[in-house]
């Protein structure tokens, strides 16, 4: 153990399990962000020693608040949590559709992060990792590329929340570099969750939380503002 602190959200399953268990293997103490008490309890007691389960929904304002001022000093933060609600085109999603993926998928991490700021801000090295998808790439949507099969449109409000995480990654970079904070999205690529009804086809989780990882974990001249796959590479925006 050390006395560095991280806080993952929606991590009682999935991904975000797998990157709090490779944080408390580093030697953090984890707050495992978990909506709900129950599931969130198991999670901590899988996990083991070094886990603390702190209940946080991205989307309930009020408790985010409740749950920032419980954490006195964060180094590191994993917008983690996130839904899919289905792979439908865009003219065949309804407004209530993007609004709750919204409201989770982006609103959330605004919410969450900016609530955990100043806890962020009274660490050395502060860290925040934004859990994003390939597919939110504009580039990768309309050219080849090494994840998925472009031109498509579906998933639209899914997809269209994590463009917006990318352009909030970038401008939360800009703003606070001057105070020494790394901030970057990561691509996790296809993984064997229940995110969406694609995910048995997907790899696992594991892999994609190393990535995670690896940014949550970066040096001082280390990259920020940047947009990476699992496996460290580049993804354009």
């Amino acid at each position: 153990m050390n006395d560095r602190t991280a806080l993952v959200t929606g991590a009682n399953k999935g991904i975000g399990k797998h990157i709090a268990r490779l944080l408390v293997a580093e030697g953090l103490t984890v707050y495992v962000g978990a909506r709900d008490p129950g599931r969130g309890q198991r999670a901590v007691e899988e996990i083991g020693a070094g886990a603390r389960l702190l209940v946080l929904d991205v989307e309930d304002p009020d408790g985010i608040v409740k749950a920032a001022a419980r954490v006195d000093r964060l180094d590191v933060l994993v917008n983690n949590a996130g839904i899919s609600p289905s792979l439908a085109l865009p003219g065949d999603t309804g407004v209530e559709e993007f609004r709750r993926t919204y409201e989770t998928n982006v609103f959330g991490v605004v919410a969450v992060t900016n609530a955990f700021l100043p806890a962020l801000r009274r660490s050395p090295h502060p860290r925040i990792v934004n859990v994003s998808s390939g597919t939110a790439s504009l580039t990768w949507s309309t050219t080849a590329n090494p994840q998925f099969t472009p031109g498509s449109g579906g998933a639209a409000a899914y997809r269209s929340s994590k463009a917006a995480v990318n352009a909030l990654t970038l401008l939360y970079a800009q703003s606070l570099a001057e105070e020494g904070f790394k901030v970057n999205a990561l691509a996790p690529g296809l993984r064997a969750t229940d995110l969406n009804s694609r995910a048995a086809a997907g790899g696992d989780p594991a892999e994609a939380a190393r990535g995670a990882l690896r940014l949550a974990l970066l040096p001082d001249d280390g990259p920020t503002g940047g947009f990476f796959s699992w496996d460290g590479t580049p993804v354009p925006w």
